[in-house]
Parts: structure tokens; C-alpha cells; sequence
């Protein structure tokens, strides 16, 4: 036991606390997933603005690791795979579309570099998440 679960009383605010940050990090996936079905061919333009390879099949197995990922994530099912598998997609997409160091026309740099340290941010999340116990994550 930790320090927080050293006392009962605390056990469940510290449960409910661990799920509303899953069920939280997991609807971060989920929403944008649903407006990528939504927003096919504007998704694609952007990827496609950014050099990304492969636009059809990488959106399409972004579209299912988000909300698939997410939806997991939301439910506490393989909740350390699902956190894990979900960092690294967040690598990549920040790597690919928030590349604040280069210049596209119609993007605001600052506002992707504001993407990119939040994804960082909730990368750093989810790498805790995957890297917690069982008990912790509801594996």
C-alpha cells in the first residue's frame, strides 16, 4: 500500500481519482478520432501539408487506435498496453503535425508549439499510466 492508501477513508478518493483521469485521457482520444471519420478529407490535406506518407492507411489506423486506444483506456481494459500504445501515437502525431520547427503556410507556429508541449504533457501521462502497477491502472 502507499501512503494515500494507508488510510480507508482515502482508498476510494484515490480510486475515483485514478478512474476520472483514465476515463479523461481516454475521451482525449476518442473525441478526435470520431471528428477524423467526420473530417476525412480535411485530415488528410493537412497530413498530406505536412509530408505525411501513407495518408489513407496511417489516418485509418490512427481513426482506430484513438477511439478503439481511447475507448479501452475510458473502461480500464489492457489500460497499460492501451496507455502505452497511445504515448507512442502521440509521439508520432506530434512529431508529424505539431513540428512547430518548420514553417507551413496557414499554420501559426506558436499554436503547434503549444500542441506539441501538451501532447508532451499528456504523453508523460499515459508513459505513467503504462508504467503503473496493476492495481494502480486497472490492467
Amino acid at each position: 500500500m502507499n501512503a494515500i492508501t494507508d488510510d480507508p477513508r482515502l482508498a476510494s478518493a484515490q480510486r475515483a481519482m485514478l478512474i476520472t483521469g483514465r476515463v479523461l485521457l481516454g475521451l482525449y482520444f476518442i473525441i478526435p478520432g470520431i471528428t477524423k471519420i467526420t473530417g476525412w478529407a480535411a485530415m488528410s490535406a493537412y497530413m498530406d501539408q505536412h509530408g505525411v506518407p501513407l495518408i489513407p492507411v496511417l489516418l485509418g489506423l490512427t481513426t482506430i487506435l484513438q477511439i478503439g486506444g481511447g475507448a479501452c483506456l475510458a473502461i480500464g481494459f489492457r489500460t497499460r498496453l492501451m496507455a502505452f500504445l497511445l504515448a507512442g501515437l502521440t509521439l508520432a502525431i506530434s512529431l508529424f503535425m505539431h513540428d512547430f520547427w518548420n514553417v507551413y503556410e496557414g499554420t501559426d507556429q506558436g499554436h503547434e508549439t503549444q500542441n506539441f508541449i501538451k501532447n508532451m504533457a499528456i504523453m508523460a501521462g499515459l508513459l505513467y499510466v503504462a508504467g503503473t502497477s496493476g492495481k494502480a491502472a486497472t490492467d
